[in-house]
């Protein structure tokens, strides 16, 4: 006998926002911010998932990010902040999922459809502790809300 619930992971339960609420939730330090856009989630999606073109200009401490390789949804990248701070970033990217990190960084990224229309955007990331599971806190919500603003200036609405 088998448990229907057995094939079930995570991506079949919780959509990629609701995904993204519980990663910064384990996240000693982490910020989450969330807004509704009036735009389509394909739209918003293309924007943000533009590693080397979108992201940069609506993340307020990205310089540049160059995407080294792809491999299916492994995406290996290097970002440049505007203070000049490296990082070889590691992770995944999906249809309104992205998840990356490297040893001093993480960059949390997740849109979903919104009921009634529109689309869920949520934002997470900052600077690591060294050696230890959590993010600085300072300043990270900021630079978060600065960061959805920006997103968000890009799509109006009617």
């Amino acid at each position: 006998m088998t448990d229907d619930n057995t094939d079930l992971n995570c991506a079949d339960v919780l959509d990629p926002v609701r995904r993204l609420r519980v990663m910064a939730g384990a996240v000693r330090g982490a910020r989450l911010v969330e807004r509704v856009l009036p735009a389509d989630p394909a739209d918003v999606w293309a924007v943000m998932s533009d590693l080397e073109g979108g992201f940069g200009d609506f993340q307020p401490d990205m310089r540049t990010v160059r995407v080294l390789r792809v491999d299916g949804e492994r995406v290996e990248a290097l970002a440049r902040s505007r203070y000049g701070m490296r990082a070889r970033l590691h992770g995944v990217l999906r249809p309104g999922w992205c998840w990356l990190q490297s040893r001093f960084l993480v960059v949390g990224m997740a849109a979903a459809a919104e009921d009634g229309g529109g689309t869920r955007v949520a934002l997470t990331g900052g600077v690591r502790v060294p050696g230890r599971a959590a993010l600085v806190p300072f300043g990270a919500r900021r630079e978060l809300e600065r960061g959805m603003a920006r997103l968000a200036a890009r799509f109006p609405g009617p």
